[in-house]
């Protein structure tokens, strides 16, 4: 981030704008709106600034400005278009203690101007810090069409309730959980539809109620997916943003760590083959501890919490607490790196069963029937096996499996450095090591493995490069 975000109160103080040009328009409007006493400085304004002249805020004068014009001034804006303006007003208001933005001289900004959507009293603002104006202007509108002029209203009609709130939840942790509650909840739901009446006796209710309910704990236990952050589902979404403390596993990309709510904590309880961060015990006995203190813990697990995430064995002990418990589905690995490397997991002509196995259980390789899973028409997706991929090959053909059923293995699947390795069960192996994947990896098996690369799926990425160094093709 290369810019602090920041809303600064200008209602009452001076602001300068020099120039008469459409971009000083926006700069005197947008000034005003905010309360500020705009001085603009132009001989000769277009329309568009025109327009505001007359306004009780707004003065005009119509004249180059100088250095003594910048005295006191909290902002000042130059929109001239004029490089010796320009580099006057930046030098003179920087003298006078303003901070100073620059249209297109990044040079003379100590802040840039970002895409605003207003929904009075509600202010969001999108920046690309310079990078990409576009892009923030892009968003501003689908924002603008995503978010109803109600929320607005909405934030004025609860702010009437603030005091009333306050006394009612003294304790602050409680008092947040109140307002979402209020938000998201019964309350929200009524003002929006338009039932003002209906929504402030429920919020009454609420008020009644106070703390009553607020102070239990909770364990959420939530599926992040397979990596991607635009495959997480709208509730983990939501409530990653709600909760006290978040544990989460080494299969949670940065990417979508970063949504959670900035002020939540944050442990990580990653899990690696020979070296566990915290053993299963602990984490389990974490979750209790701190749901116990009335914090809502929210399990963040790669994939889906129910496929080889063991989230079960977690929450056995919590729900034996009496520990109320949610659990939100995520997209497991097998789904989503499978379509993000462009291979089915089934298919009329190749696989019509598939099967999710997992390569270690708790004393070690398992020891599976391959005559059993690798098959003409069915699927076999191994998840945990990277490390394990010569035992698997190895025990596969010693069973009697066709040496040149497809295998790929699919590293970092649906992330941006996702590879995928494909080749036949026999040289497998050898091409793996080859690529020296850093993991974590996804092992798929079967004959829907040929369609890799001749689906025209964005985003999966081939390694044929490698193949026809080692002169193999499936």
């Amino acid at each position: 981030m290369d810019y602090l975000p920041i809303f600064l109160e200008v209602a009452g103080k001076p602001v300068i704008v020099d120039g008469g040009t459409t971009v000083a328009a926006r700069r005197v409007e947008r000034a005003l709106n905010a309360g500020a006493h705009v001085t603009v400085f132009d001989p000769d304004p277009g329309d568009e600034v025109r327009v505001f002249l007359g306004h009780e805020n707004l003065t005009h004068v119509a004249r180059v400005p100088v250095e003594a014009d910048f005295s006191g001034c909290l902002v000042a804006y130059g929109a001239s278009e004029d490089p010796a303006r320009d580099a006057l007003l930046h030098r003179a208001a920087k003298a006078a203690g303003a901070l100073v933005n620059v249209a297109d001289e990044k040079s003379y900004c100590d802040f840039i101007t970002p895409s605003v959507v207003e929904r009075e009293p509600i202010t969001i603002a999108i920046s690309t810090g310079g990078a990409a104006p576009v892009i923030a202007r892009i968003l501003r509108a689908r924002m603008e069409a995503m978010l109803p002029a109600a929320y607005g209203r909405l934030a004025l009609f609860l702010a009437r309730f603030r005091g009333r709130i306050y006394e009612a939840v003294p304790n602050g942790r409680n008092r947040r959980r109140f307002w979402e509650n209020l938000i998201e909840g019964p309350v929200g739901d009524a003002f929006l539809a338009g039932e003002e009446g209906l929504a402030e006796d429920r919020l009454q209710e609420d008020l009644n109620r106070g703390s009553k309910g607020l102070e239990r704990g909770e364990v959420w236990l939530v599926g992040a997916g397979p990596g991607d952050p635009d495959l997480l589902t709208f509730k983990a979404l939501r409530m990653m943003q709600h909760a006290d403390v978040v544990l989460y596993d080494r299969l949670v990309g940065d990417g979508i760590i970063d949504l959670v709510r900035r002020d939540a904590e944050r442990i990580f309880v990653g899990k690696k083959a020979g070296n566990h961060t915290l053993s299963q015990r602990d984490i389990t006995d974490l979750m209790i501890e701190r749901a116990a203190r009335g914090e809502r813990v929210l399990r963040l697990k790669g994939g889906d919490p129910f496929i080889f995430g063991r989230g079960g064995e977690e929450l056995e002990e919590v729900a034996n607490r009496g520990i109320p418990v949610e659990v939100v589905p995520g997209i497991t690995a097998a789904a989503g790196c499978g379509a993000a490397a462009g291979i089915p997991l089934t298919h009329r002509d190749h696989a019509q069963s598939c099967v999710f196995i997992t390569a270690h259980g708790a004393g070690g390789v398992i020891d599976h029937d391959w005559t059993r899973y690798a098959q003409n028409g069915q699927t076999v997706v191994v998840y945990m096996g990277l490390n394990a991929l010569a035992d698997v090959a190895r025990a596969a053909l010693t069973q009697g499996v066709d040496p040149d059923m497809p295998v790929a293995v699919i590293d970092n699947g649906t992330r941006l450095e996702q590879q995928v390795i494909t080749g036949p069960l026999s040289d497998i192996v050898a091409r793996v090591a080859a690529a020296d994947l850093p993991g974590p990896a996804l092992i798929v098996i079967g004959h829907v493995v040929s369609l890799h690369g001749r689906l025209g799926v964005k985003g999966s990425r081939s390694e044929h490069d490698m193949e026809l160094k080692a002169g193999h093709s499936l």
